[in-house]
């Protein structure tokens, strides 16, 4: 593992346009691809309705995102937790609600709580839910960059593109990079791509849609979901996790920002000021 240089936070939302398509797979699995090249990661369960990152590592968590927010937890790192390779989670918990219901002390708790946790970071991954309900588009207007995790089936691919419809439409994002999920071949990646790049096109000229990866079917990978770990550090060899490796080389590799834009905090007050 090579040793972490300081540069500033970048943060990316792991999102789709519906549930089941492997999203928080994408999501986990790319935070520990990173870890692994030594990168400082925080895994955000975004999913407030349905998270369940924790359960997909095999952590079991003893306060959540609730506590912080209900009093419970004095600090952020009173609840984080650490998985491989040293990678942190933000555990949420079912039944929370989204963000939007929060109120403004609430608003003022998170945001220093998360202000408040001073320790370096590289990258920021927020597991969103699925969907396009108004926490879905705060959190991916609140980072840098999004994925948007599709499968090669009608409804996952129409999801999707009413997913890019509104945040681009109603919150101005342009540029999305999209992860083919769950291909039985490599060429399905190309076709999926083919038609969301074509729809969009035609509808929404000024997208921009990139393909990030196309991660195959992967028996491994079942496996690993089932042992509770992930993928890249159970079966590094396996197809799936060659794919995720080679995600996060292409993430590590991308510009950092000009100037810090102010760690997680930042992140946090820019997310409530948009829900």
């Amino acid at each position: 593992m090579q040793p972490s240089r300081s540069r500033p936070l970048q943060s990316i939302a792991i999102a789709s346009g519906k549930g089941g398509v492997g999203k928080t797979n994408v999501a986990v699995n790319l935070s520990v691809a990173l870890a692994r090249t030594g990168r400082r990661v925080l895994l955000f369960d975004a999913d407030l309705g349905l998270a369940n990152a924790d359960l997909m590592l095999g952590l079991r968590p003893t306060k959540t995102l609730h506590d912080l927010v209900a009093g419970r937890a004095d600090s952020l790192e009173e609840i984080l937790l650490e998985g491989p390779e040293g990678m942190l989670l933000v555990p949420s918990a079912s039944g929370i609600g989204s963000m939007a219901n929060l109120t403004p002390s609430e608003h003022m708790g998170l945001i220093r709580a998360f202000s408040s946790y001073s320790k370096p970071l590289d990258f920021l991954i927020v597991d969103a839910a699925a969907g396009v309900q108004d926490s879905v588009t705060s959190f991916c207007k609140a980072v840098q960059h999004v994925f948007v995790v599709v499968c090669d089936e009608p409804a996952s691919l129409t999801d999707a593109y009413a997913l890019i419809k509104v945040l681009h439409q109603e919150h101005g994002l342009r540029r999305f990079r999209i992860v083919c999920n769950m291909l039985r071949e490599p060429e399905s990646g190309r076709r999926l791509m083919q038609k969301l790049t074509s729809v969009c096109a035609h509808y929404l000229p000024d997208v921009v849609l990139e393909a990030a990866a196309f991660v195959p079917q992967d028996d491994k990978l079942r496996i690993a979901v089932q042992k509770r770990q992930a993928v890249v550090a159970l079966y590094p060899g396996s197809p799936s996790a060659r794919v995720f490796t080679e995600l996060a080389k292409q993430v590590e590799r991308w510009t950092a920002p000009d100037a810090d834009t102010g760690g997680i905090g930042f992140f946090v007050e820019r997310m409530l000021q948009s829900a």
